[in-house]
């Protein structure tokens, strides 16, 4: 899925902690974005690899959330919104597809790296690939809540993250061979 996408499942998550406690929705919604994007990271390095944790990052969301319950504040919470937020991102990369420059063609095995297993899982496509159009779909979907509960700065990077969405769709398959032209 795209970058975008899982800042908006952050953002999305961010939401709901805003409407329920929002003492610090701001500071939840910057941190849920920054984990939404932070494992992809890892694009210079190996990809889905190097800096997607699916099981620690599920393990450090739990314990910091925990600890932001029993004592709030800006830092637990910014990293509790954080660490769920890259523990949804690092977790749903296996419902994307593969690691390959055209993953529409569906050839890859690479979902995620599972680092506790010492292997790979496999990509569930559910959505094909990022930038398919149902990664905007969902991206948009995820991108609402934080629409509505957030006004001022906020909603505007949501906005801008909406349109870099549309973009990037819309030129995703043409991005190999640019590559392929430009850069090798």
């Amino acid at each position: 899925m795209m970058a975008t996408t899982h800042a908006f499942v952050g953002l999305a998550l961010a939401s709901a902690y805003a409407v329920l406690a929002g003492e610090y929705a701001t500071v939840a919604a910057v941190a849920a974005l920054a984990g939404g994007i932070f494992p992809d990271l890892d694009l210079v390095a190996e990809h889905r690899k190097t800096l997607h944790f699916p099981e620690y990052y599920a393990v450090l969301a739990v314990v910091a959330v925990a600890v932001a319950a029993v004592a709030v504040g800006p830092a637990t919470v910014a990293a509790a919104a954080f660490l769920v937020s890259a523990a949804v991102h690092a977790a749903s990369d296996a419902l994307g597809g593969g690691l390959e420059a055209r993953p529409w063609l569906a050839e890859s095995d690479r979902g995620v790296f599972l680092h506790t297993q010492g292997r790979w899982a496999r990509p569930r496509r559910l959505v094909r690939y990022d930038g398919a159009p149902e990664d905007l779909v969902v991206g948009v979907a995820f991108a609402l809540p934080g629409l509505v509960v957030f006004d001022g700065w906020i909603r505007r990077v949501a906005l801008a993250g909406v349109a870099v969405s549309v973009v990037y769709v819309l030129v995703r398959k043409r991005l190999p061979v640019l590559e392929e032209r430009y850069l090798q």
